[in-house]
């Protein structure tokens, strides 16, 4: 676990680097966890009580509509935080499915745990302050590019800023997150060169 907690380590300290003595609370609240493909982690209607750090595999939040249909809001894979933000942080019923897309290894912390390590550091607090905020600015940049880029847009960004989803992700499920149809991204894969 040792390597896992350098890797937690290694991806907090840009965002907000801890003292020794915070650092030494905070990872030592961390378990690890591991799961198969398609395990649902949390379901819609649950509320979120762990946070999550992925150490492998490629996860996803989702949410499911009243006719069935899927929207993908999400991936994770590592190094990067993981769970449904907003239910883990405001304690309230999730309105996303979050499960693994393969076999996945994390370090999760227990809600509780986090509320009484923020409470005693400060540091804490404002590295947990500072991951909501870069988790909201990604999703606010999102929300722009889906409301105002075309299709061919919004694939070419995708290839730019993450190239290497497509060889860890199921194109149906990028296909999904980028609010196209299959066809559309069956077209652009054959037809956009990554540049």
């Amino acid at each position: 676990m040792q390597a896992e907690l350098a890797l937690l380590k290694e991806f907090c300290d840009p965002i907000y680097p801890l003292k020794s003595e915070e650092w030494a609370a905070f990872s030592s609240g961390w378990a690890p966890f591991s799961c198969r493909r398609k395990t649902v982690l949390t379901t819609a209607g649950e509320t979120e009580r762990y946070l999550y750090f992925v150490t492998g595999g490629v996860q996803r939040i989702y949410h499911l509509s009243a006719e069935g249909r899927e929207a993908t809001v999400i991936f994770t894979y590592s190094p990067s935080f993981a769970g449904v933000a907003d239910s883990f942080l405001t304690q309230t019923t999730s309105s996303y499915f979050f499960e693994s897309l393969t076999s996945s290894r994390f370090l999760r912390l227990d809600i509780r745990q986090l509320q009484i390590c923020m409470q005693e550091w400060e540091g804490v607090r404002q590295l947990i302050l500072k991951a909501t905020a870069f988790a909201l600015k990604g999703v606010l940049t999102r929300q722009v590019e889906l409301l105002s880029l075309s299709a061919e847009e919004k694939f070419r960004l995708l290839l730019k800023r993450s190239p290497h989803v497509l060889q860890i992700i199921p194109h149906k499920y990028l296909a999904n997150y980028l609010g196209l149809d299959p066809t559309t991204f069956s077209k652009l894969m054959s037809t956009v060169r990554i540049e």
